[in-house]
């Protein structure tokens, strides 16, 4: 997720074989950094597909290579009120790049796929945009460009790209203006262009779900970046309807939509209030995967809902706030659609908490997914801190374990923050005890499943690298390769425009043996492997 609502708090407190004949006994998690050296890994992990068997030292290993290791592991970076990025309104542009570069070179360094960027917080922009204005947590001022001027986003994906990570954009659909904005809004913020379109809610500003035009600037606005940027995802959090404040007398404030829901029923229709709040929601994130498609068929859309569903469906003891009844999202109707690539519900709560427990809600998500998408839970890594209600650094750390039991193959962290200031060393356990190699993100193959050619690889006449060639180059996104030892084997990613594969012998494991290398597309599929073997 994902800023808080102030009233959020509330919700959350109580919300490969390697030796395929050989061995299947000592376990190995196989996932490490995309810049860094390949790692040999051997903690004992969680049986999924990032799960391999080493032999013992004294056997020759096979030259079968184990299955490619996957598992999305990201991480959601806040611009709004300055969370994770950039720290604060008034930077230059060169301090905003160099936290940008400290931002991606830890999530290097922690052996993370993926960055998951806040682009829109607030109907405006952190990128140069016809549609929108600057945002002012960018520059202090909305509608106010970087300077020395520079284009944040395309610095964004450029740098996340040249180390192998992902970036997807995250879009919020309807806020217009947070309780944390000190500017006057620019002249082309929809609150001045299409002022009967949004609505003042508590100390928010919000564009109405029911009218036609917040629709189209939100999918405006979101094409716009799917044709311009190469982001590799798009991705809404979980505010679609505003959460509910409480007037003083302790009701709550019903959202301020008369004017459109009278016009609904003169024209005719006959849903009931919530039905039609909902179908309005619904048809945004239809409409969403949608386009994000048609304008570019590998682009992944994911949606990070509140974590509890419906409340007719929900395990027994599970308990809490209905987003169904009062944010209008109807998750599990999404996920009968099929309207996502992957859902990340937010589970924002302790494992040990009966009434929203971890482990039953993973579970219920897991069996309301149909349609067979990717769920990647979010984690309330920002739980960590300094206060007397802090969790301890096990609580997420038995949360990945968690994911991993039920054969999960991803996570997200809300937020970066947490990981750059490694509170009570959460940065470090998580590369030491469960992200100790690198790892694929898991394939979508209902967005391309169309072969990839694999590549063709030629030893350099001085035998020191490997070299590449891409028959494919556009829709290969990187290499996946595997480096044998007599003892080992070896895994790492690296993007496709690094062509070089270096073949010197491993500090720690010996003289490679063998190289085997597949193309991944940019759904994630795989190509045929290539291989050299050595003497």
């Amino acid at each position: 997720m994902i800023s808080l609502p102030a009233s959020f708090s509330f919700f959350k407190s109580n919300h490969q074989d390697i030796v395929r004949a050989l061995l299947a006994g000592v376990l190995i998690a196989v996932l490490s950094a995309c810049s860094s050296p390949p790692v040999s890994v051997k903690t004992p992990p969680a049986p999924s597909a990032i799960i391999a068997n080493a032999p013992p030292p004294s056997l020759p290993l096979s030259r079968e290579t184990p299955p490619t290791p996957r598992e999305f592991r990201a991480t959601w970076v806040s611009t709004v009120a300055n969370i994770d990025w950039p720290s604060r309104r008034d930077l230059s542009s060169d301090k905003q790049k160099a936290e940008i570069i400290t931002i991606l070179d830890n999530a290097v360094q922690m052996k993370l796929n993926a960055i998951v960027l806040q682009v829109r917080p607030a109907a405006d922009a952190i990128y140069p945009s016809s549609i929108e204005p600057w945002s002012e947590f960018l520059t202090g001022e909305q509608g106010r460009p970087p300077s020395p001027y520079y284009d944040p986003l395309q610095f964004w994906i450029e740098q996340a790209h040249e180390r192998g990570l992902e970036l997807h954009a995250w879009f919020n659909p309807y806020r217009a203006r947070t309780a944390q904005a000190k500017t006057v809004a620019a002249k082309n913020h929809i609150s001045k262009t299409a002022p009967d379109a949004v609505k003042q809610y508590g100390d928010q500003l919000w564009m109405d779900p029911a009218e036609p035009i917040a629709m189209q600037q939100t999918l405006s606005v979101i094409s716009d970046v799917v044709r311009r940027y190469d982001v590799d995802g798009v991705h809404i959090d979980d505010y679609f309807y505003p959460y509910p404040i409480k007037a003083a007398n302790g009701s709550e404030v019903e959202f301020p939509d008369d004017k459109a829901w009278i016009r609904y029923l003169q024209s005719g229709g006959n849903l009931m209030r919530a039905d039609w709040r909902r179908a309005n929601v619904n048809h945004l994130v239809e409409a969403i995967y949608t386009t994000v498609h048609q304008e570019k068929s590998w682009v992944k859309f994911g949606i990070s809902p509140f974590g509890i569903g419906r409340p007719d469906r929900l395990p027994a003891g599970i308990a809490g706030f209905s987003q169904y009844d009062k944010l209008y999202a109807d998750v599990e109707l999404w996920m009968a659609k099929g309207w996502f690539d992957y859902l990340a519900p937010q589970l924002y709560w302790p494992i040990n908490q009966t009434p929203q427990a971890f482990k039953v809600l993973h579970d219920y998500w897991i069996a309301q997914n149909v349609q067979r998408r990717q769920i990647w839970p979010g984690l309330y890594t920002s739980r960590i801190d300094h206060s007397d209600k802090s969790w301890p650094a096990e609580e997420i750390l038995n949360q990945v374990d968690a994911v991993r039991e039920r054969g999960g193959n991803g996570h997200i962290h809300f937020s970066v923050i947490s990981l750059n200031q490694n509170r009570k060393d959460i940065r470090k356990r998580l590369m030491a005890e469960k992200y100790t190699s690198q790892a694929l993100i898991p394939a979508m193959p209902w967005l391309n499943s169309s072969n990839i050619t694999a590549p063709q690889l030629q030893l350099s006449d001085d035998r020191k690298t490997l070299q590449v060639a891409l028959a494919d180059v556009a829709n290969t996104k990187l290499l996946a390769i595997w480096k044998r030892t007599d003892q080992q084997w070896l895994f790492s990613v690296q993007p496709a425009t690094k062509l070089s594969i270096d073949t010197s012998a491993d500090p720690q494991a010996g003289a490679i043996r063998q190289i085997t290398v597949m193309a991944i597309s940019r759904s994630g599929q795989e190509s045929q492997q290539a291989s050299v073997q050595f003497p």
